[in-house]
């Protein structure tokens, strides 16, 4: 199970769309418009998502909606997103000798 959810963030399409759901579900159409991406696209990363149970979705009408299934999904995206921008950070601290780092 954790390989599979680790897969689901090893794209950047998908980290985008967990992205744009942190803060509650959005439609596909939604998605659509503020990834530009195509409709199949989209539907290709929400389906492999929903399978390894990192979103869930929910139909209304025409429209179906996603949210994240777990709050802690989110968290441990932020955490990882924290964790390499410390690394950057550091990355460019010893390489720039300007920043008192080593070259």
């Amino acid at each position: 199970m954790h390989a599979d959810v680790c897969k689901v963030l090893s794209n950047h399409v998908r980290l985008e769309i967990l992205d744009l759901l942190r803060d509650g579900e959005r439609s596909v159409s939604e998605l659509i418009k503020k990834t530009g991406l195509s409709q199949a696209n989209i539907s290709q990363h929400l389906s492999l998502m929903k399978q390894k149970r990192v979103v869930v979705a929910t139909r209304r009408g025409k429209n179906v909606f996603y949210k994240v299934s777990n709050p802690k999904i989110i968290r441990a995206f932020d955490l990882m997103r924290n964790v390499l921008r410390d690394r950057l950070r550091d990355e460019l601290r010893f390489t720039n000798p300007l920043e008192g780092g080593k070259k």
